[in-house]
């Protein structure tokens, strides 16, 4: 192919025997992250412990920074930022802020969710985020969250991820009996109230009370045993079921990674650890990890709460200068996941505009639907600028949409920061079949994010 050509480079072609070694060595410690922080309380648990680790302080609004400083602010522990001072002036270098999102799609229990029927003992749920819903179907699901008991006392709750563990399940039709439900859309197979859970079918025989004597009553005192719950307390819990999987190795070669969550831990994994990694003091670095991108950022952990915009005054604030030119001087990575595109389902894709597993970073200048709707479509300069930055520093990228146009679409946290004046852009890695319980990512994609993040901070 002529040099004036373009053509995306294939990472594992291009990769000597000390680049494998530090591709797959990065994705065991990706691999334990995944694994350990399913939810957004725990991934932010996960990365706060990291933090202290690596002297982060937490950060109260009143404090002055100054360069060096090292912070965090914990937003309701699903929530979380991390700040460094650089040595350049903040007025007129800005803020390098990378902000991914640490919730996924799962299935919630609703606030009354027990009740009987037949025998069986099940539970009421409300799914969160987009979900196709038959596959979660028949799948082993652990339970996962928060409950706020009467006293105010906070139990963790996590049931389903040990091998001795139980696991919970979504039950689905036999094919021999499936007739109706094969001649229904795809999409409307499984309503979304027949999302119900299986929690149990022994009866509390132990009961005086013949009434008493139910599956239902007995899960209570199960709860009640291991908790100290009463059904009441489930009106202030936060309880969810992800996927019981662990994160595993996908093909002989092993060069791919399966796992729920991808979307968007993938991201924040490599966020965290460049910004631990990348010693270069030069530019203030915002990192941050956020709730509810799933569905649309709102609440007071989602990337619309004025938090955001809050700590950058903070820190404009340390210095006596204007956080106006502080966020117009900012550069911001938007960094979640793009569709992979995948060779079974090429028609929802268009060939020269995805991207691809193994090659690289994922650059997306605009996401959104039909005519860009809803979309940061980040302007022809900062994409120079970004290319220009990854290509020096050996960065292997790509670029791609988010489907076919018109197939389609989707957004991101870009449109909210590029609101405040701040230049931003999506990267992210390739996946395929995001949304489902069980997605698959490129290990090279991933360390390559990696590599992105640290030049962008350095």
């Amino acid at each position: 192919m002529s040099e004036l050509a373009y053509k995306r480079t294939n990472v594992y072609e291009k990769a000597d025997e000390k680049l494998m070694k530090a591709i797959f060595d990065y994705a065991e410690g990706y691999r334990k992250f995944i694994d350990e922080g399913k939810t957004e309380r725990e991934a932010c648990a996960y990365v706060l412990n990291a933090a202290k680790e690596k002297g982060y302080k937490p950060f109260q609004f009143g404090d002055k920074l100054k360069a060096g400083d090292k912070v965090y602010y914990n937003n309701r522990g699903k929530n979380i930022y991390l700040i460094r001072v650089g040595t350049e002036p903040v007025e007129k270098d800005g803020i390098r802020i990378i902000a991914s999102h640490i919730d996924s799609p799962r299935i919630d229990l609703k606030q009354v969710p027990l009740y009987e029927s037949d025998g069986i003992a099940l539970a009421k749920t409300h799914y969160y985020g987009g979900i196709r819903k038959y596959q979660w179907a028949a799948i082993p699901l652990a339970l996962h969250g928060a409950v706020v008991l009467s006293n105010g006392e906070t139990i963790e709750v996590k049931i389903g991820e040990d091998e001795s563990d139980p696991v919970f399940y979504i039950s689905d039709l036999l094919p021999h009996l499936a007739a109706k439900q094969n001649a229904k859309p795809l999409g409307e197979g499984i309503g979304g109230e027949d999302l119900n859970i299986w929690f149990g079918n022994i009866p509390y025989t132990a009961a005086k009370d013949d009434k008493d004597k139910t599956v239902k009553e007995n899960l209570l005192r199960i709860l009640n045993e291991k908790y100290g719950m009463k059904e009441e307390d489930f009106l202030s819990a936060e309880l969810s079921l992800v996927p019981a999987f662990k994160a595993r190795d996908i093909g002989l070669d092993r060069g791919l990674l399966g796992a729920y969550g991808h979307d968007d831990r993938v991201c924040t994994y490599p966020a965290y650890t460049a910004l631990f990694d990348e010693e270069s003091d030069k530019h203030t670095v915002m990192v941050v990890l956020a709730d509810k991108e799933e569905i649309g950022s709102e609440g007071t952990t989602g990337m619309q709460c004025v938090l955001f915009t809050d700590l950058i005054d903070a820190i404009a604030s340390s210095f006596g200068v204007s956080s106006a030119a502080v966020r117009a001087n900012s550069r911001c990575l938007s960094a979640d996941v793009n569709a992979g595109y995948d060779p079974n389902y090429k028609s929802v894709s268009e060939p020269l505009n995805s991207t691809y597993v193994s090659c690289g970073a994922g650059v997306t200048k605009f996401t959104g639907a039909r005519g860009k709707s809803a979309s940061n479509d980040a302007d022809a300069e900062f994409m120079g600028e970004i290319r220009k930055l990854f290509n020096e520093n050996g960065v292997i990228w790509q670029t791609g949409e988010l489907g076919g146009v018109d197939v389609g679409g989707g957004g991101t946290v870009a449109k909210y920061i590029a609101k405040m004046n701040i230049n931003t852009v999506d990267i992210g890695v390739p996946v395929i079949s995001m949304h489902s319980p069980f997605e698959v990512i490129s290990k090279a994609d991933l360390y390559e994010e990696y590599l992105a993040f640290r030049a962008f901070i350095k």
